[in-house]
């Protein structure tokens, strides 16, 4: 069990619930101890979003209700990973417990490779966690559910890859929920040294689409110098789901991050992404791929810091609404004054399926310093009636027409991927989803 002691009965998420989750974990760190009881603190000084917060401009804060949930304590259901995959490594949780595991293979594990779930981690490499565990927040205006994250974490992964060290099949994290109420705050460390390579994809998945669930994640990716790291993050909640996702990346000289994250399911879901590129020559790809059904809210906010001379950044964000779906995307470029030579893209596109669906989008540009190329857009189109009708004029049903384009609309997305098979899967997964909707 990952939460390291035995079951009690969940009484919430309050102060009472707080005191027994951090006494389960004793036997941990000290400084985690303390980590955690000043992320609760913070949480509960934190108010709540408010509609005067820029930050949270066009969201509809009325679906943000904390209240009912509890964590789970018991395993729930197991919901099967990505298809197609062969991963090096994987973990599976389901409701906050550890369920299955594929170690590393000898030969990586011999590289000093450490693919570890997140007690362990502790347990077993504490300075390391604590050297990296939030070196780099987010500050995206989700600090209220950061805390939240830090102070109830219990499952999650670390990845650490030494110098030179090269992880050819990727590495698959998945949390799985289950239980009507229930809520889960898994957080994924990944630390790459100088010249390491490594690919991680992150599977969260509920197992029943009507339970309501509260989910709070958080990421640290930090690629160090020459470094070469891919994440891909999928999320197939429930329709009832309240979630918030946090990734930090911080990108060294010469480093090159990809992160592609994958929306379908929830309710309400925020994603937040910071990404820095701190040495000369570092360079970050922010993609991601978005599907937005009945009355789902996508909520986007981005950030691409650019704190060194000679440093790159591609940002592609692709939506596609349904029905009375909302998505809101809110990016910003910011150029620091000594980082001359950058070079910045930040894009957000979005295809309307539907009269009824809508989306709002708020590039912008920060630049200090003075030679520099930044630029920025938003579009938001319908589809092409005559491609529409082209499809439909050599029998392809309407709604297997509409799948059609908007996989046209995604590819230049998913031709990230340089894994075929991550491709094919990805692929695969998005279109199954539209099967069922």
């Amino acid at each position: 069990m990952s939460d390291l002691l035995e079951p009690i009965s969940a009484t919430g998420l309050n102060s009472e619930r707080f005191a027994v989750h951090l006494a389960q974990r004793a036997a941990l760190p000290g400084w985690w101890l303390e980590t955690k009881q000043a992320a609760w603190e913070r949480f509960n000084a934190l108010p709540m979003p408010a509609r005067t917060d820029e930050r949270w401009r066009f969201s509809n804060l009325r679906e943000l209700d904390l209240s009912g949930f509890t964590l789970p304590e018991e395993p729930g259901a197991h919901v099967p990973h990505l298809p197609d995959l062969e991963p090096a490594a994987e973990m599976t949780f389901s409701n906050r417990q550890l369920i299955d595991r594929i170690t590393l293979p000898d030969e990586i594990a011999a590289q000093g490779v450490i693919f570890a779930p997140l007690h362990e981690a502790l347990r077993d490499h504490g300075d390391l966690v604590r050297r990296y565990f939030q070196k780099h927040p987010a500050n995206l205006g989700g600090d209220k559910f950061v805390a939240l994250n830090t102070a109830f974490t219990a499952t999650g992964a670390l990845l650490f890859v030494p110098k030179g060290v090269e992880i050819c099949a990727p590495l698959v994290v998945q949390h799985t929920l289950s239980g009507d109420g229930k809520a889960a705050f898994p957080h994924t460390l990944v630390i790459l040294e100088d010249n390491a390579k490594a690919t991680l994809v992150e599977y969260f998945v509920s197992a029943a689409a009507h339970e309501a669930h509260l989910v709070s994640g958080v990421n640290d990716l930090h690629a160090g110098p020459g470094a070469r790291l891919n994440y891909v993050g999928v999320q197939n909640w429930s329709e009832r789901t309240l979630a918030f996702q946090t990734n930090s990346i911080a990108v060294e000289r010469d480093a090159r991050v990809l992160s592609v994250n994958v929306h379908l399911g929830g309710r309400h879901v925020r994603h937040e992404s910071h990404s820095r590129m701190l040495g000369p020559g570092a360079h970050s790809e922010m993609c991601s791929l978005t599907v937005a059904h009945g009355q789902q809210e996508f909520d986007q906010r981005t950030l691409q810091t650019h704190a060194a001379p000679n440093t790159s950044s591609n940002l592609l964000y692709k939506n596609a609404l349904l029905d009375q779906a909302h998505t809101i995307f809110s990016g910003l470029i910011v150029v620091d004054a000594d980082a001359q030579q950058t070079d910045a893209y930040q894009s957000n596109r979005n295809l309307m399926l539907s009269d009824e669906a809508s989306a709002d989008s708020l590039p912008g540009l920060e630049i200090q310093a003075n030679d520099v190329r930044c630029t920025h857009g938003a579009t938001t189109a319908r589809v092409d009636p005559e491609q529409l009708y082209y499809l439909q004029a050599r029998g392809i049903p309407a709604q297997q027409a509409h799948e059609l384009l908007v996989f046209g609309f995604f590819e230049r997305v998913l031709d990230t991927l340089t894994d075929q098979n991550l491709h094919h899967a990805l692929g695969t997964f998005i279109q199954d989803k539209f099967k069922k909707l």
